[in-house]
């Protein structure tokens, strides 16, 4: 699997756990401390298995948060995860 999509899924999503964390909805803790520990955890082994499933996890709930609130989530945030996931997927 190509390693810049990898790449591109671990930045999408930080950028999604950093959005999380600025909504600041306590709902979203666990969540957040186990998509932190996943793009820990891809920095050392280069295993993106975690990301993608927390990554999806991530994108669903931020869907949800930006369907109650559009103005706390961006479009962009959303649409970037999305094609991460997406490329991650086709590349398996």
């Amino acid at each position: 699997m190509s390693n810049t999509v990898n790449e591109k899924l671990r930045n999408t999503c930080e950028i999604a756990l950093e959005t999380l964390k600025k909504v600041n909805d306590p709902d979203t803790a666990e969540l957040q401390t186990k998509l932190e520990w996943c793009v820990g955890s891809y920095s050392f082994d280069g295993n993106a298995v975690g990301l993608h499933e927390f990554g999806v996890v991530a994108l669903q709930t931020l869907k949800d948060i930006k369907n109650e609130n559009p103005k706390k989530v961006t479009k962009k945030v959303i649409d970037d995860l999305e094609k991460s996931i997406a490329s991650y997927e086709a590349a398996r």
